[in-house]
């Protein structure tokens, strides 16, 4: 069975909208940011891990400008990044020293779980990115933030629970699939400008041919 995480109701409604029961899948709501997240994946894997073939999070995200990735853009991460943690220096960040305080940031994903849903959306005809995910306590409210952060980790976007996601999959043992699409540009605030409906609506579309084709394969 695979379980299908994200963050908020609203991620989750077009989801279950679509299925109201999936064969071979279970949903779980964790809540906003790292720690709700961590707490409540870590609580539903832990009576019995073994019976998830793995974890599929999805959801919506910020995309940085000019890293390839657009608006209502289907994206898969490679890996997953703890953006903001470490030493804030106001326009800049700059991690712990490794040998006063050795801090694991980045979490890779399963890489034949992307293999196979890359495969899946190629053949549904869906276009998607692939690349590196940020994770923030605080989403970035100005170009200026997200260019950095940009160039800094070679990211595509950013989102609130990705990498918690991917460190408590990495703890369990239990394979980690992240999808998400762009409802909004990481730019001068302006939520006039998003698309978080719809993000969510083609997200949960996807996600649904992805879970069917893998159960199917």
């Amino acid at each position: 069975m695979y379980l299908l995480v994200c963050a908020t109701k609203l991620e989750m409604r077009p989801f279950k909208e679509l299925v109201d029961k999936m064969a071979g899948a279970d949903c779980l709501i964790t809540g906003v940011g790292l720690v709700e997240t961590t707490l409540n994946l870590s609580s539903h894997l832990g009576p019995n891990p073994s019976g998830i073939h793995g974890v599929i999070n999805f959801g919506a995200a910020g995309a940085y400008m000019d890293s390839g990735a657009g608006l209502l853009d289907i994206c898969i991460a490679d890996q997953e990044v703890l953006g903001d943690l470490g030493i804030c220096f106001g326009d800049r960040l700059e991690p712990f020293d490794e040998r006063v305080l050795p801090v694991r940031t980045r979490f890779d994903l399963n890489t034949q779980l992307i293999s196979r849903a890359a495969k899946i959306l190629s053949q549904n005809g869906i276009p998607f990115r692939q690349g590196t995910f940020i994770s923030v306590n605080s989403v970035s409210g100005t170009t200026k933030r997200g260019e950095y952060l940009r160039n800094r980790h070679h990211a595509l976007c950013e989102n609130m629970e990705g990498a918690a996601v991917a460190r408590v999959c990495l703890e369990y043992q239990v394979p980690c699939l992240e999808i998400r699409c762009i409802s909004n540009m990481v730019e001068d605030r302006d939520t006039s400008k998003w698309q978080l409906m719809e993000a969510c609506r083609i997200c949960a579309e996807t996600v649904v041919k992805v879970v069917g084709g893998l159960n199917a394969s």
